[in-house]
């Protein structure tokens, strides 16, 4: 046991270091024009109300017109006179749409600078539960409306040579979990889609970050939690749940800093290690902290794995006891 504490306040030692050392080089948003997808809630409009912050202009698109409104007003409480909060309702997988909205966008805010995906919806259950229209609108939102506003604006990045993307994945894009069969198949499209994009655009001197949040207390995290099945919310307790404002923040710094992946937490940070596969990378010191605790971090992976395979076995059994007294 102490070994482990030992081990686990190593990393945290080593990786604050790291985050510290990128954050040294953060970019600046200060007059620069950021589109935030899904930004009338949640992480979205959590990461609005700090670009705002931090001088940005910032539009926001989202259907919902009632919830885009509310969104603005908080975001423009944050924004000073001369920054410019704008908002469209749209439907992220309509391609017509994204690339309406975007267009006016530029024309009437200015050159687009920054693109945060956060549009998304997850919905819980066994996979041979699911609708085609469930699995129809989880593969619209979370993966459609994530490639068509990067195509609204990377032709334009990469002709004014910079721009910055980020795609809100999740912790399932990095590991299937009990419950996320489908949600987890997009969000590991994601993962791909993040690495494809930033081979083509690095040439052009555009960043791609993949943000990979865990359990993050937003209305759509309310929503999720109505289809859970009970081995899902048993096996994510052991996450733990952060803010918006949190999350927001770690997405934030380190898509300024460069980073290709984005994470909150102990876990988060075990997963982007354990998966880093041919990920990106910053800098040599992150392949040398992937190098040191790739191998010591599998066998706190194989716990996890052990852990809720026993979840899934206890709630098997106890289902199967509650038939036969049934």
């Amino acid at each position: 046991m102490l070994y482990f504490v030992l081990f686990v306040l190593i990393c945290t030692i080593f990786v604050t270091a790291i985050k510290y050392l990128n954050k040294a080089s953060i970019k600046s948003l200060k007059g620069r024009h950021v589109v935030i997808t899904g930004g009338s809630s949640g992480i979205g409009q959590a990461v609005a109300i700090l670009a705002a912050q931090q001088g940005a202009h910032v539009s926001i698109l989202s259907r919902n017109q009632d919830k885009l409104d509310t969104a603005a007003k908080k975001i423009e409480e944050h924004s000073k006179i001369e920054q410019k909060i704008s908002k469209e309702s749209v439907d992220v997988s309509n391609k017509k749409q994204v690339e309406r909205a975007i267009l006016k966008l530029e024309e009437t805010v200015g050159p687009i600078y920054m693109l945060v995906n956060c549009a998304g919806q997850a919905i819980c259950g066994r996979v041979e539960t699911f609708s085609e229209a469930e699995i129809q609108q989880l593969i619209s939102v979370n993966l459609i409306g994530t490639i068509y506003p990067i195509q609204a604006v990377l032709s334009k990045f990469k002709t004014r040579r910079e721009g910055i993307i980020v795609l809100t994945g999740s912790a399932v894009s990095l590991m299937g979990m009990y419950g996320y069969s489908i949600y987890s198949a997009c969000k590991f499209a994601l993962r791909g889609l993040a690495e494809s994009i930033y081979m083509e655009a690095k040439p052009y001197n555009i960043q791609v970050t993949l943000a990979v949040p865990p359990d993050t207390d937003t209305p759509g995290f309310e929503e999720e939690n109505k289809s859970k099945p009970k081995e899902t919310r048993l096996m994510s307790e052991s996450g733990g749940l952060y803010s918006p404002e949190t999350v927001a923040k770690h997405l934030l710094e380190d898509a300024l800093s460069g980073n290709f992946f984005s994470y909150v937490g102990f876990e988060s940070f075990i997963l982007t290690t354990l998966c880093v596969g041919m990920s990106p990378f910053k800098s040599l010191s992150d392949v040398l902290c992937q190098f040191i605790f790739l191998g010591p971090l599998r066998l706190i992976a194989a716990f996890y794995v052990k852990h809720f395979e026993g979840i899934t076995t206890k709630c098997f059994s106890e289902t199967v006891l509650d038939s036969k007294n049934d």
